[in-house]
């Protein structure tokens, strides 16, 4: 009477295929980390023509990152958007490709930088726990340009005197808070004020330009006392309510605000340094 096989796998043991299956897999995983190694551009343009094809490439827009916080309106949408090159991400790259990547290195590191001087501010700024309700007045946004540190009021809670330009006590701290990091660091700064929109008439021949204006420039002042060379000071301009943090509600107050902007670049070597 023959018998009947009770489980287990005809010629061999059922073990020793998964065992078997295992180790072909680890050996390719092995094979793909010797073969990324050492970095081939020729082979990476081809892996990432090859990811293109399949998944196709973002050709919108990419928006810059923000940091939204506590008790203000988060905006619908960002100003600062940059277009995705989609050559970046080709197969065959167009005949300038072999110039951007000379200078990728270059900016790759230029970016990292620039990437650690504003973390630097957000730790200035998160060292700040006797001070958590003011630093909520605090936004930080990175673009193009640079970035950029803004000091907002929020309703009921002005950093200003009403249509003063001296800032109050609470805003003076912030702005010595910040300005140790912004004098180590070898970046041109830009100050720029801000209004909100409003049907107040304003004191004749001191309207909102120059309100804004004279609160950059208090800013300054405060960041010049404080050590930040003045060779660092790039511009300091008002723009009155012609740039408005909410372009959907001008009159809202965070539209109120001095932007503090870390530009992308290093100050101009003094005219009296010599070698």
């Amino acid at each position: 009477m023959a018998k009947k096989n009770r489980g287990g796998h005809a010629g061999g043991h059922g073990w020793f295929v998964t065992f078997a299956d295992l180790m072909a897999l680890l050996v390719a995983f092995f094979v793909m980390l010797v073969a990324y190694s050492t970095q081939d551009q020729a082979k990476l343009q081809t892996v990432a023509g090859s990811m293109r094809d399949a998944f196709g490439v973002q050709d919108k827009v990419r928006y810059s990152g923000i940091i939204e916080v506590l008790g203000l309106p988060t905006r619908p949408k960002l100003k600062n958007a940059a277009h995705i090159d989609p050559s970046e991400a080709s197969a065959t790259p167009s005949p300038d490709e072999h110039d951007r990547q000379r200078t990728y290195g270059a900016r790759f590191k230029e970016d990292r930088k620039f990437a650690l001087a504003s973390a630097s501010l957000r730790q200035a700024l998160q060292e700040m726990p006797e001070m958590t309700e003011i630093s909520k007045h605090i936004m930080m946004e990175e673009t193009k340009q640079g970035l950029n540190i803004e000091i907002v009021d929020q309703d009921g809670r002005s950093m200003f005197p009403d249509g003063l330009k001296e800032p109050y006590e609470r805003t003076r701290k912030i702005i010595r808070k910040i300005a140790p990091a912004l004098k180590a660091m070898p970046y041109r700064i830009s100050i720029v004020g801000h209004t909100a929109s409003s049907n107040i008439p304003s004191k004749p021949g001191y309207g909102p330009w120059e309100l804004s204006a004279d609160r950059a420039n208090a800013v300054r002042e405060i960041l010049a006392a404080e050590g930040v060379p003045n060779n660092n000071f790039l511009m300091v301009a008002g723009k009155a309510d012609n740039d408005p943090l909410f372009p959907d509600n001008p009159s809202m107050s965070p539209n109120r605000r001095v932007t503090i902007t870390l530009m992308r670049e290093e100050p101009p070597i003094p005219a009296d340094l010599t070698p």
